[in-house]
């Protein structure tokens, strides 16, 4: 009986320091994080703007075979009704 309750206790001892170590290691974490983000912000990056001219069209050719191809995957029931480059 002995041994028993000295191995539950080593059990207890090491589990409680697992534990508390793993909860300095996550608010030492949490620390650094906070800190980090106050000294050295993320960049705002302005999304870039399209040009404001009229957008590619796809070539009479192109727009020929697109067609085709989702006739042919479509089984004759799907049609394009436009395309642009993007």
């Amino acid at each position: 009986m002995e041994n028993i309750g000295l191995g539950i206790q080593l059990m207890v001892v090491g589990m409680s320091t697992v534990f508390l170590i793993l909860m300095i290691l996550i608010s030492g974490g949490k620390l650094l994080i906070n800190f980090v983000n106050k000294v050295a912000p993320e960049e705002v990056v302005a999304p870039k703007k399209a040009a404001a001219a009229a957008p590619a069209t796809i070539d009479a050719g192109t727009m020929a075979v697109l067609q085709e191809v989702v006739k042919q995957i479509t089984g004759g029931k799907g049609h394009v009704a436009s395309a642009k480059k993007i």
